[in-house]
């Protein structure tokens, strides 16, 4: 039996994550400082998980947590745009020095592997479609820079230590779990509950803005597959499904799904998003054996299922 460290592991990707290791009856340890992660999240797990209520920012508390740690994968970030933009410290604080903190923790206690989470948004507004790991990064928003930095420390420890490290770079992750109430939620959860509740909803631009929309098992999938594959040590991948939609057509998809009238304000530009955004995932196929187990529609039609009774 491995035992793995999640860090933010109450988190909306983390927690999906943490069910995941225990369905495949592995021993876990969470690392959260429940600042966006919430307890809710994995509190019917917590009979079944170590949990430690910590901050990434203290390596005493980092190096604790590691003993006896196999696979980390960290998961622990300050997430959004626009708050990095109000308040670029933090985001550094925790995406940078707390990941920094992970890796030394990992390093000194011989860990057989860390699985960094990355993001697309180091691309930044680059034409080039789909985004591939060699182009030149661009990263516009503080977040997106420690984003960067994040993966770019992960694998200097890999070259200089010997820490077999992977970087992930998720494309606009969604799915169960997801917090639709917080001032920076994303997108699909906010217009999921607005359309439910015949609400009002927010679009920036004009909603010809396209993502690669990735449902949360295929991030999952991408994480184990990152901590077994022979190959991956070292290596950065997109982790998406490589393709894209604009945010208007999500919103007839979700029209038809929930069966109700969406009721969408188009607002200005928000600074520092991206227009367009899709991965090429032929790397991640190549490294991990990754591709996508469940499509976008598929992935939303789950998702607006769990709202509902949730």
């Amino acid at each position: 039996m491995a035992t793995y460290l999640v860090t933010g592991g109450a988190g909306f990707i983390g927690s999906n994550i943490v069910r995941k290791l225990l369905t495949l009856g592995n021993k876990v340890k969470v690392m959260d400082n429940l600042a966006t992660g919430r307890e809710q999240n994995i509190q019917d797990l917590l009979k079944d998980i170590e949990f430690i209520e910590g901050d990434i920012r203290s390596l005493d508390a980092v190096l604790h947590v590691m003993d006896g740690v196999d696979y980390v994968l960290h998961q622990a970030a300050l997430p959004s745009v626009p708050r990095s933009v109000n308040d670029p410290l933090t985001s550094n604080e925790v995406n940078v020095n707390g990941t920094l903190n992970v890796l030394i923790a990992a390093r000194d206690n011989d860990v057989q592997r860390v699985v960094v989470a990355s993001s697309s948004s180091i691309y930044g507004n680059s034409l080039q479609l789909p985004k591939v790991e060699t182009m030149i990064q661009n990263p516009m928003s503080p977040y997106a820079t420690s984003k960067l930095a994040t993966e770019r420390y992960a694998l200097s420890f890999h070259s200089v230590y010997g820490l077999p490290t992977v970087a992930l770079r998720y494309f606009n992750v969604f799915g169960p779990y997801q917090d639709p109430k917080s001032q920076y939620a994303a997108v699909i959860p906010k217009f999921i509950t607005a359309i439910q509740n015949e609400d009002t909803f927010e679009i920036h631009g004009d909603g010809e803005q396209s993502r690669d929309f990735t449902y949360i098992d295929n991030v999952i999938e991408a994480n184990l597959l990152a901590c077994s594959s022979a190959n991956a040590a070292g290596q950065f991948v997109n982790i998406a499904c490589g393709s894209r939609y604009t945010l208007n057509e999500m919103v007839s998809m979700l029209e038809k799904i929930i069966g109700k009238k969406p009721h969408p304000e188009y607002v200005a530009n928000r600074t520092g998003d991206v227009k367009h955004s899709q991965a090429d995932i032929s790397a991640a196929n190549k490294y991990l054996g990754y591709s996508p187990v469940v499509t976008f529609e598929e992935g939303l039609r789950r998702t607006v299922d769990w709202y509902k009774t949730h």
